[in-house]
């Protein structure tokens, strides 16, 4: 009786081998794929947001094919921006909305489960499971934004070629692209410190939309400069300022934030969001 105890004594001591980043990684993946409803939220997402821009492409295309030409010399009677086409603002924020939701769920959906007590037990590291869980999905939501954005674009511009469509090389193109692209993972890693801190799943949208698209529009107008600068912080509007086109300015705006604080903006809140979640996560219990 000895040998078995002493046997199993040995083995209970003995130090479990250490999880490798890549084996955590590859569990977050299987975590975000096995679930049904990420396909169909972000595959209709997608296509959704390429339907509404290509209809609004198509929507000019034939009122502008019906307008009388102008003399020559004098241009057209209104002011037309075909980037604007692309990239339809009720779109990409419903997309910002399916984006942060889906980042949310992969956080509070494991505390509703249950399923977080079993990964923490076993990986007791929270703050490699969160780099993780960061890591896979900013990179599916990059790799599905950039697919959206360029998809969206080229579309658009294909059906306005006969009334001024835009080529990528043209200006302002190539940036608005490269905004929308990373829209998807910067509200994605905002949902994930919603959902930790939350951990509900009707609180945390609520959370979401008053975030993302709430905020950025009560924080708006000339009066107070300070307001409109907070404003300016909004993710929504640094999106805005970013697929704006160079050629078509925007005069009358006061205050307006300009490129390079609209792209510190998209640095900032992946960075601010992911320390919220690494903190809520390691400091609250399961």
């Amino acid at each position: 009786m000895s040998t078995p105890i002493t046997q199993a004594r040995g083995q209970a001591g003995t130090t479990a081998p250490r999880v490798r980043f890549t084996d955590l990684l590859a569990a977050e993946w299987i975590k975000l794929r096995s679930l049904r409803s990420t396909y169909w939220v972000l595959g209709g997402g997608a296509l959704v947001v390429i339907a509404i821009d290509a209809n609004s492409a198509w929507s000019n295309a034939r009122r502008l094919a019906g307008m009388p030409q102008p003399p020559a010399g004098t241009g057209r009677h209104f002011r037309f921006d075909p980037l604007h086409a692309a990239f339809v603002e009720p779109a990409w924020q419903l997309w910002m909305v399916i984006a942060a939701t889906v980042g949310a769920l992969c956080v509070f959906g494991e505390y509703t489960s249950g399923l977080v007590r079993t990964t923490f037990t076993a990986v007791p590291d929270r703050r490699a499971v969160i780099a993780a869980k960061t890591a896979v999905v900013a990179a599916v939501l990059c790799a599905l934004g950039v697919v959206v954005a360029g998809v969206s674009f080229g579309v658009t511009q294909a059906l306005l070629r006969e009334e001024g469509g835009l080529s990528v090389g043209d200006p302002g193109a190539v940036r608005a692209i490269a905004a929308s692209a990373l829209l998807a993972p910067v509200c994605a890693l905002v949902g994930m410190a919603l959902g930790a801190a939350i951990r509900h799943a009707a609180g945390t949208v609520v959370a979401v939309v008053g975030t993302l698209l709430l905020l950025p529009t009560v924080l708006q107008g000339d009066t107070y400069r300070w307001v409109k600068e907070i404003g300016n912080a909004m993710l929504l509007s640094a999106w805005r300022r970013l697929v704006e086109n160079p050629s078509v300015p925007d005069l009358a705006e006061k205050y307006p934030v300009t490129p390079a604080e609209a792209w510190t903006v998209f640095a900032v809140w992946p960075l601010v969001a992911v320390a919220v979640t690494v903190t809520v996560v390691c400091r609250r219990d399961v």
